[in-house]
């Protein structure tokens, strides 16, 4: 037997096919420890990739624990150092030292890794970590050098084919804010709204996309996931104030401004919506939201911490402002300002693409 620690799905199902090939008496075991993947929510996401991946290909899954703690404190002091440096190297040795106590454990003869087939990682310095740890336990590591003879080639047609989860960063959260500054790229992997709300292109919105695909294979329903290009928006800080008291307010989806900083007083309203005389923004109050998207919020705080879901809001928007490519800052409140106002409104609008899910 062999035990195979596992990444993620567009490495193993490439790796473990060749596995197969290679090893037809043997029984491969996967293993999935990655405790590096942040936030926990890609975690789940390439964990549901990996399960699916080796339900297509029979064979058995053991998940290990997710024991972020102990990782984060076994890289402490290496967070900005490069990819393939020596966070990566702890790394590696950490997850292959979990797996080769696993395979140990089982009674396995050998363990090898699905990082070996990762065009972003050292297969040298895979190797040396592998073999290592092998001695230690009297186990053998193997080390197959499977993206010779255009072996990415084929790996990236099987994972297209099979439409597998293709995730753009390594795993862990030093490397993907390194890789996001040095594309000047919003690392909005890492947001998470207080509001609970699933956000456009989020990991969580992935997540769902992929739980769904499952969902429809099971029934044998044929689907199509495609990409689309579209504009995000992102908010990391919102206020109101009226004379420098802070008054509770929740700022819809897409709400944005020429700067984060305005300052004036409501001038007019058409119907329930309410326009200051700068920067578009525009008001309604909580009685008008929950009349427009039948909710029963009882207090502004209720709705920032548990608001419905993005779809509703974006109906609310086309609502109130029909042009569709409307960006203005609509904010709710109790009760509309009379007095000057002051808002900070830090967001961020820009290009994305986006995984679909089409039922045919």
């Amino acid at each position: 037997m062999i035990l195979v620690h596992i990444c993620c799905a567009v490495d193993s199902h490439y790796f473990l096919q060749k596995l197969q090939h290679e090893f037809p008496t043997e029984k491969l075991v996967g293993f999935f420890y990655d405790p590096n993947i942040h936030p926990y929510s890609e975690y789940q996401l390439r964990l549901l990739d990996v399960k699916r991946s080796c339900k297509m290909l029979g064979i058995e899954l053991i998940e290990g624990e997710y024991d972020t703690d102990n990782w984060l404190e076994a890289v402490r002091g290496l967070e900005r150092e490069p990819e393939k440096g020596a966070r990566c190297a702890v790394c590696f040795d950490r997850r292959f030292e979990v797996s080769a106590e696993k395979a140990y454990e089982l009674g396995e003869k050998s363990f090898t890794s699905t990082l070996l087939t990762s065009p972003k990682k050292s297969l040298k310095q895979l190797s040396v970590a592998g073999d290592k740890l092998g001695e230690k336990f009297g186990i053998k590591f193997i080390a197959p050098d499977y993206r010779k003879a255009s072996g990415t080639q084929e790996q990236n047609i099987l994972a297209k084919r099979d439409t597998l989860y293709r995730q753009d960063y390594c795993g862990c959260i030093f490397g993907l804010t390194m890789q996001r500054e040095n594309q000047q790229k919003l690392a909005d992997e890492l947001f998470s709204p207080i509001s609970k709300q699933i956000q456009a292109e989020s990991i969580e919105a992935r997540l769902e996309v992929y739980e769904k695909r499952w969902e429809l294979e099971d029934k044998s329903i044929p689907y199509k996931i495609v990409k689309e290009r579209f504009l995000n928006w992102r908010q990391t800080f919102g206020s109101l104030k009226i004379k420098k008291e802070t008054v509770p307010s929740y700022f819809l989806p897409y709400s944005s401004m020429k700067s984060n900083y305005s300052r004036g007083k409501i001038e007019y309203n058409v119907d329930n919506l309410y326009y200051m005389n700068r920067d578009e923004v525009k008001f309604i109050t909580l009685d008008t939201y929950n009349r427009m998207t039948k909710s029963n919020y009882k207090s502004i705080k209720e709705l920032i911490f548990n608001a419905p879901t993005l779809e509703v809001e974006m109906k609310l928007r086309h609502k109130l402002i029909s042009n569709s490519f409307d960006l203005s800052a609509i904010l709710v409140v109790a009760q509309i300002p009379t007095q000057k106002i002051e808002i900070v409104n830090i967001s961020y609008v820009y290009e994305d693409v986006k995984e679909v899910l089409y039922q045919l």
